[in-house]
């Protein structure tokens, strides 16, 4: 791995210096298949950009991390570029002090990749309207987490005024195993289903969304419950005859499907780190439509 450190530096100089950098290590931007921007604070750096960089091993990128630095502080831009380091593009880490916090956006665009996508990830917390953020108006796809925000339901709820196609949430990638193993639930007839209930810990964001997936596609009432966690733990959805298909997890590995008239069976649903959900999202560009319409079906379920 080559790193190299730049105090109170400029763009220009940035770039200038990932051109020798990549001559030096023989790693040609060239192979780059995206930007990922990567907005966050000190404090969740190191574990967003380790994130990044291995979901980057599928997706080779050039990861320009934004970290904003004390406000009182003379306005200058520290620089830390790392290539070789557990992904196959680059990383630069961009401290902002003084008032360039407030302009990250013109430090980023001379070092934007020409000609290839750009995606923002905010691990932590995210502006209402991503799209209309001077950041995130560089994406093609603009990624939040709610479950990062103080109050992560309303984190979901703010998010249905100020949506653009483009956005998501992790919050709803980390259903897709809940969403592939309730499809698959009713690929043998089951019967109407009239109501259900999405149980999980406390105020958790991806319960919410989950309700509102279900609520839509089954043209029936989803609530939300509470459980002791942690996180979801349980879908229990009611059928028209009186039967009950259900899912239950136990542990973070593994869960039982049950189904009227069917043996239970026991199936994987295991929970997964932050750089498979980034590696999932950066596998499409497209806006993700179902995901549009779950959350503007969000405050229609009961209990969210």
């Amino acid at each position: 791995m080559t790193s190299f450190l730049m105090g109170s530096t400029t763009a220009s100089d940035i770039s200038s210096q990932l051109t020798r950098l990549r001559h030096q290590v023989g790693a040609p931007a060239v192979g780059m298949v995206l930007t990922l921007v990567v907005v966050c604070d000190e404090s969740k750096q190191y574990d967003a950009v380790r994130a990044a960089s291995e979901a980057s091993r599928e997706h080779p990128s050039r990861i320009l991390a934004v970290i904003p630095r004390e406000r009182e502080e003379p306005t200058r831009l520290d620089a830390e570029i790392r290539v070789g380091e557990l992904t196959t593009g680059e990383v630069v880490l961009l401290r902002m002090y003084g008032e360039l916090r407030d302009h990250a956006d013109s430090v980023l665009s001379p070092l934007l990749l020409p000609d290839i996508p750009v995606v923002v990830w905010w691990p932590g917390e995210a502006p209402q309207n991503p799209a209309k953020d001077p950041v995130g108006a560089y994406g093609q796809r603009r990624i939040t987490d709610a479950r990062s925000s103080r109050d992560s339901v309303a984190a979901v709820k703010t998010r249905i005024d100020g949506y653009t196609p483009g956005d998501t949430d992790l919050s709803w990638t980390r259903l897709t195993p809940w969403r592939s193993l309730l499809a698959a639930a009713f690929d043998l007839p089951v019967g109407r289903v009239t109501e259900g209930v999405v149980e999980a810990e406390p105020d958790h964001p991806s319960a919410a969304l989950l309700a509102a997936w279900l609520s839509e596609r089954l043209d029936a009432p989803i609530g939300v419950g509470e459980s002791k966690g942690p996180g979801l733990t349980a879908v229990r959805l009611r059928t028209a005859e009186g039967g009950e298909v259900r899912i239950e997890r136990h542990d973070s590995r593994t869960a039982t499907l049950s189904r009227p008239g069917q043996p239970d069976r026991h199936v994987a649903l295991a929970r997964r780190p932050t750089s498979d959900l980034l590696a999932e999202e950066l596998r499409r560009l497209d806006p993700d439509q179902i995901y549009e319409s779950a959350i503007k079906h969000v405050t229609t379920c009961h209990g969210v």
